[in-house]
Order: C-alpha cells, then structure tokens, then sequence
C-alpha cells in the first residue's frame, strides 16, 4: 500500500478530503492571538457555519458575522462551541429562555442580541 493509498498527507481524491494537518495550520493561523489579520477563507468558513435551518438565527446571526472580525480569541473560540450547537438549543439561549453556560457565553450572547 502506497502513501498516496492510505491517504496519509496527500488529497483524497475521491472524495476531496485534505490532509487534516494543513487544516490545524490554518486554524492556528487564524486564531493566533499575535495576528490580528482574519483571513478571508475562515470568515466565509463563520459566515457559512452562521446559516441555519431557524430563519430567526439567519437574520440575528448574518447581523452579527459582521463583528466577528473584531471579537477576542476567547470569544472567537466560545462563539466557535455556540456554531456546534443545535438550532433550537441556540436560538433558546441567545432569545434567553435558556441560560449561557458560562460567563464568557453570557457576554458573546449579549454582544449577538446587540447587533
């Protein structure tokens, strides 16, 4: 079996799947506190991750992508674990009938209801 089979650090060609270390490089570039430059490729990546089944989280979300840009790393990262979430557990906690997790969740939630 050849590298190229195994698929170890080459294109995965049937199915476009990259090596998953060039992914780790580019979230680490974009999200190295030493850098304030967003690049353009991850912020569509958030604006597509930001569109959703609730028409409610498109229109308060696709507000909000356009401050993403000047968010904090912590905030960047929590705002990241807030895009894993379910649409109705999301919509739930930014419309406040369910609590942030956290305090910095809690800010992130008060910076979205505001745009």
């Amino acid at each position: 079996m050849t590298k190229q089979d195994r698929g170890l650090g080459i294109e995965d060609r049937g199915s476009g799947i990259l090596d998953s270390s060039k992914d780790d490089e580019e979230l680490h570039r974009v999200f190295n506190p030493q850098s304030s430059i967003l690049d353009p490729v991850i912020l569509e990546r958030v604006r597509w991750r930001c569109r959703r089944g609730l028409l409610e989280l498109d229109i308060v979300l696709g507000r909000f992508i356009e401050q993403y840009a000047s968010l904090g790393e912590q905030q960047k990262l929590e705002f990241d674990i807030l895009l894993d979430m379910p649409d109705t557990v999301l919509w739930d906690m930014i419309s406040g009938k369910q609590p942030a997790a956290n305090e910095e969740q809690q800010a992130l939630l008060a910076l979205i209801n505001a745009a």
